[in-house]
């Protein structure tokens, strides 16, 4: 199983992106879907997850700026990030729950500039 990540860049605050993933390979279904984000010096955080019934989950950081969906058939999970701030940047991360074990994409940087 592999996740790959896209959508990163550099944007100005205030700006969006949108980050998608796709996962490929042998798989059933995908429990959890999730973002999270790593910016220097610091631990990785969780910013938002959606299961596979579509209930979803977001940081205090990111509520009413963010919104995290996912396409069920294209075994995509994506994130809508709007009115961007500097504390924002960092590497993100997308994330799997694939029956009991959890798969991690490659990261894909995100710079929000002021």
């Amino acid at each position: 199983v592999q996740l790959q990540a896209s959508g990163g860049g550099l944007v100005q605050a205030g700006g969006s992106l949108r980050l998608s993933c796709a996962a490929s390979g042998s798989i059933f279904s995908i429990n959890a879907m999730g973002w999270y984000r790593q910016a220097p010096g610091k631990q990785r955080e969780l910013v938002a997850t959606i299961t596979s019934g579509g209930s979803t989950n977001y940081a205090d950081s990111v509520k009413g700026r963010f919104t995290i969906s996912r396409d069920n058939a294209k075994n995509t999970v994506y994130l809508q990030m709007n009115s961007l701030k500097p504390e924002d940047t960092a590497v993100y991360y997308c994330a799997a729950e694939i029956g009991l074990v959890d798969y991690w994409g490659q990261g894909t940087q995100v710079t929000v500039s002021s």
